[in-house]
């Protein structure tokens, strides 16, 4: 035993000290959308998203868009079936669509917002894609920003990010918002969140045509229409809950050129307000995540519990050599943590667990959609058969 032990200790180090490596070389080239210079001007642009039952964070999130000073924009925001006030919201903020002088632009007009019912769903669609779908549709512009019905953003936004989309000659642009949640736990979870999201994704390399890694954000996704028509839109993807990461996957797939900046300080997004809204918004995704199979479940715990939760338990477990290099793993731990969350370092000392409540994540959410058949989300039941045939 005290041999696997220290063989265990020997290769989690060497894992992590090659992660950490990769992290800190990574690091300095995500770009930071703020750094970049606001454009004077840029080809036509819609906004689409998909809105339901958002009746708590709409009318912000709409009154943000109106003040994007965007020279040629338009907004088509997708009412879902919506059960609350979220239609008669829409309705109103379209009505009231007077002309405004957006401060520092030369925009005085203000965008046009189209809102767009849906009154059934069909068959072989999940709601927020077909939403998607359909407002893409009604959009008319050359490049597409889909975004969630609860993003806040700063009013140079869109010009900073055609910028980069123009110069570098990008087809999808995904910017990292700022998550808000409230009190320590679940930010540290958030911070937790965004190490094991980086170490899925590898930011740094979407922009690489030779690696298969790939990225999209729900809160920012921008691409080119002609792109996005020739990729099939969201109709690839129709019954994927994991729509914005597989809409990058599709991109990249096609060898479009792709790449990721941090939205700092720009985009903003009020995530979840609790921790079991947190664990039912992330079940939705998590089985997603691994292809619908428990057998890379199982795997992904076991890594997940060995390189992140393991190592501080064997701190206080073992001794000697083991107990060294098992001190060292959670030293690495923390640069990574450090290398993605700055200066929120002191939440690493919750890492490990967010690490065991990301595996109960995954679990649960593997276990009710096959013991139910289906995966739940927003009030409405999906077939996990035919989420299992929509590989990506």
């Amino acid at each position: 035993m005290d041999a696997a032990l220290l063989i265990l200790a020997v290769l989690t180090t060497l894992l992590l000290t090659g992660l950490f490596i990769d992290f800190a070389m990574g690091r300095g080239q995500v770009r930071v959308l703020k750094d970049v210079r606001p454009a004077q001007t840029g080809p036509p642009l819609s906004i689409v998203a998909a809105a339901r039952n958002e009746a708590r964070g709409i009318e912000a999130a709409v009154a943000s868009l109106l003040r994007l000073d965007y020279p040629a924009l338009e907004i088509v925001i997708v009412n879902d079936r919506s059960t609350d006030d979220t239609g008669a919201i829409l309705k109103r903020l379209a009505a009231s669509g007077a002309s405004e002088v957006v401060s520092g632009f030369s925009r005085t007009v203000r965008p046009r917002l189209t809102i767009v019912d849906i009154k059934e769903l069909p068959d072989g669609w999940l709601g927020k894609n077909y939403a998607l779908q359909v407002g893409s549709d009604a959009a008319t512009g050359d490049l597409l920003l889909f975004t969630d019905a609860d993003i806040v953003f700063e009013a140079s936004t869109l010009r900073r990010a055609v910028t980069l989309v123009e110069e570098q000659n990008i087809d999808h642009l995904a910017v990292i918002p700022d998550i808000v949640v409230p009190g320590v736990a679940l930010n540290a979870f958030v911070a937790g969140f965004g190490v094991f999201f980086s170490m899925y994704a590898r930011p740094w390399k979407v922009r690489d045509p030779q690696s298969s890694a790939h990225i999209g954000v729900g809160a920012f996704n921008m691409i080119r229409t002609a792109v996005y028509r020739a990729i099939g839109g969201h109709r690839a993807i129709a019954m994927r809950p994991d729509d914005d990461i597989k809409l990058g996957k599709i991109v990249k797939k096609h060898g479009f050129r792709q790449d990721v900046a941090v939205g700092r300080g720009l985009i903003t997004v009020e995530w979840y307000a609790s921790l079991g809204e947190l664990i039912d918004g992330l079940m939705k995704n998590a089985f997603a995540g691994v292809d619908y199979s428990l057998w890379k479940v199982a795997g992904s715990s076991a890594a997940l519990f060995l390189m992140n939760v393991w190592p501080v338990l064997a701190v206080f477990l073992t001794s000697g050599m083991t107990r060294a290099l098992n001190a060292a793993s959670v030293l690495l731990i923390v640069l990574i943590f450090w290398t993605v969350n700055g200066a929120r370092v002191a939440y690493a000392v919750a890492f490990p667990a967010a690490a065991v409540l990301f595996i109960y994540i995954m679990w649960r959410s593997a276990l009710i959609a096959i013991t139910r058949g289906t995966i739940a989300w927003r009030g409405t039941e999906y077939p996990l058969s035919q989420m299992r045939a929509n590989r990506v």
